[in-house]
């Protein structure tokens, strides 16, 4: 695919309705290109020291750009991870053909190489319990199943302590917060 042609597809990300959201009926959800920003965001604010700052935002950009293509499948979508992984690899190679550096941050994020990788991979998870806590706030019912998917995810004690910092505290007859410690979820 040629450069503008993958510009214009990649621009559907703007639009793109996180699935997540729709499945549980949030009726105005996030766009995949809002998510991307917002991972992008928690590289900002709590990369570690260490750690290339350039590449992390190139990760966060692009970690969801092959959803462009074959929209935004999640597990409950009755796509095999083997499946969804190969139809997101094939638009990546089309979408980044122009670009053949992208394409290789892209797989790099994919086959989580490095630290940033694996260290963006949580806040790509962060960024999902983030938004879950703002809908619960908004009224949206309770979305712990995504915090405790979260929670599989993320490790870092700093994410770790916004994250509880972002939920804040609950009445006493919601469902329990998920505390997001580690130790439970290994």
């Amino acid at each position: 695919m040629n450069a503008i042609d993958a510009l214009l597809v990649l621009r559907r990300l703007k639009h793109l309705p996180r699935a997540g959201w729709l499945r549980v009926g949030v009726a105005s959800p996030e766009s995949v290109a809002a998510h991307s920003w917002g991972v992008a965001l928690w590289v900002l604010t709590h990369l570690p020291e260490g750690l290339d700052r350039g590449r992390a935002l190139a990760y966060a950009i692009l970690h969801d750009a092959a959803e462009a293509v074959v929209g935004d499948i999640t597990p409950h979508d009755g796509v095999t991870p083997e499946d969804k992984a190969a139809r997101e690899d094939q638009a990546a190679r089309e979408l980044f053909e122009a670009w053949p550096d992208l394409l290789a941050l892209w797989l790099a994020y994919e086959a989580q190489d490095d630290p940033e990788a694996r260290f963006v991979r949580q806040l790509d998870r962060a960024d999902m319990a983030w938004e879950a806590g703002a809908l619960e706030r908004d009224g949206a019912g309770d979305l712990s199943a995504f915090h405790t998917s979260a929670a599989r995810v993320v490790h870092d004690a700093r994410i770790v302590n916004t994250l509880s910092q972002l939920r804040g505290p609950r009445d006493a007859t919601a469902t329990p917060v998920v505390d997001y410690d580690p130790r439970r979820t290994r």
